[in-house]
């Protein structure tokens, strides 16, 4: 007990290990790239339209719904309850995955999943709540790896299972039920953050916000503790109002988060600039989710998993291998961004239209894996230097919101794209149908970002034209001579 204190206290090293530890177990899903497979095959025995069109909807209807609370109480709850939450909702996902049957289960299934999918939120921000700022680039690139790894290698064991060892898919959501549980069991062991970013135990954030917002710092002139007001209120009146008095802290504390929040917002959209890699951050984000969602069904259709083998988890592997290798490159990548960025979104987001197209009209299961694997690493690509353009003019406070924000976007433009093209109250069409539409909503994408990126091309390079104009008008010799003579 007194090594396990020691280590709480040694700083950023033990929450670290803790949380990579639980994201590489919570992440080491050997099934999920058969997830398709497993639903429609002898097991649960539904039908691909009741997939395509019931369950997976829900997913996106519940991950919008709780997107926002959760965003909101992780902050208030500082972040661990939230983890310890997800957990719980990992290891119900494969019980039921396991052991329940019918339709009933299935759709409560895809509303947990939301579920877990929006906690992911409390995951990527408790870190920065218990480590020094002079560490967050280490631990942002440790827990960003460790997901990846995990992801990697158990798309890879799965994939061997099934080829080599001739697995049920049954054990591989048992084997994914015991690294769930073994996730929910460490997260028990994270320590506790003494506050959240937005919800602050003292008062200096809030009178920073204000200061920020142009306010005279005078909100509630009775709790002596948070008001900017040097002038402390009558001691009989403390000693008369204790409970009026805790009361009126928590109003105050809620209304100081809002006020931050809302400051922050102005902050984070106040340039033109981070505006516009918002917005290809929800768009791209937007069809991510589709494609990545409905792409096992798309698989599933051009070679159904039980007329041949299924290689859904080697391409998963090499998918997140060949995505994190492009992620790591960009690093490396010398180019003036605020120049050059706009463009390059349009030319990969081009990329990315012929990536869905290919997968939608080919016959051949190999092209459509290429496909994928192209449209996947060209989209981590993009969105590892989108959160690098937009982290690196922000606070860490206003990039968690922006990211919030964007999600969010991304998620009601996905809610809108389901509830047309996938629902069955809606068009409730086909998948091959439904790729060729993503396919289009990429090129639409592309066209307006290559439009907007020839025009900041052209707007440099005619601002640098006059520039130089002017300084070789003034470096002439001839040209002081005249003006010496007229002086």
């Amino acid at each position: 007990m007194a090594c396990l204190e020691k280590a709480q206290s040694s700083g950023w090293v033990y929450p670290t290990a803790v949380l990579c530890f639980y994201g590489f177990f919570a992440n080491f899903k050997p099934a999920e790239p058969f997830l398709t497979p497993y639903l429609v095959g002898s097991y649960k025995n539904i039908s691909e339209e009741q997939v395509t069109n019931i369950l997976f909807p829900i997913w996106t209807y519940s991950y919008l719904a709780l997107l926002l609370p959760v965003f909101l109480i992780t902050d208030f709850l500082r972040y661990k309850p939230v983890i310890v939450v997800q957990g719980i909702c990992l290891v119900i996902n494969y019980v039921l995955l396991c052991f329940a049957q019918g339709m009933p289960a299935m759709k409560y299934l895809q509303f947990n999943n939301g579920m877990v999918t929006a906690s992911e939120v409390a995951y990527f921000s408790y870190i920065y709540s218990v480590v020094s700022l002079d560490q967050y680039q280490k631990v942002t690139s440790y827990l960003r790896s460790t997901t990846l790894v995990g992801y990697t290698l158990g798309s890879t064991l799965g994939q061997l299972l099934l080829s080599v060892g001739n697995m049920p898919y049954f054990y591989l959501n048992a084997i994914n039920l015991g690294t769930a549980s073994v996730a929910f069991l460490s997260s028990f062991f994270l320590p506790m953050p003494r506050s959240g970013m937005f919800y602050k135990k003292e008062s200096v954030a809030v009178s920073k916000q204000n200061n920020h917002c142009g306010t005279n710092g005078t909100v509630n002139s009775t709790t002596g503790t948070n008001t900017l007001s040097a002038s402390p209120p009558d001691s009989i009146m403390l000693e008369n109002n204790k409970k009026d008095k805790g009361l009126e802290h928590k109003t105050h504390s809620v209304a100081s988060v809002l006020l931050q929040l809302w400051c922050s917002f102005k902050q984070c959209y106040s340039s033109r600039r981070l505006i516009y890699w918002s917005l290809w951050w929800a768009f791209a984000t937007c069809g991510y989710y589709q494609i990545f969602n409905y792409t096992q069904l798309l698989w599933n259709h051009v070679e159904p998993s039980m007329n041949a083998s299924v290689y859904n988890g080697g391409v998963e592997a090499v998918t997140t291998l060949v995505g994190a290798i492009a992620s790591f490159s960009v690093g490396y990548v010398k180019l003036n961004w605020d120049i050059w960025g706009e463009l390059a979104l349009g030319m990969f987001s081009a990329v990315n239209a012929g990536a869905v197209y290919m997968m939608a009209f080919t016959n051949s299961i190999w092209v459509c894996y290429a496909g994928y694997v192209a449209f996947k690493a060209s989209y981590m690509l993009l969105i590892t230097i989108t959160t690098f353009q937009i982290a690196a003019n922000l606070s860490m406070e206003c990039y968690a919101l922006m990211f919030g924000v964007n999600t969010f976007v991304a998620l009601v433009l996905q809610t809108i794209l389901t509830a047309i093209v996938v629902d069955q109250n809606g068009l409730g069409l086909d998948i091959v149908t439904q790729f060729i539409i993503y396919g289009s909503y990429y090129v639409v994408v592309s066209v307006l970002f290559l439009i907007r990126g020839v025009y900041t091309m052209s707007h440099y390079k005619c601002g640098r034209t006059t520039s130089d104009s002017c300084e070789d008008f003034t470096r002439d010799p001839k040209v002081h001579v005249i003006f010496s003579d007229k002086l």
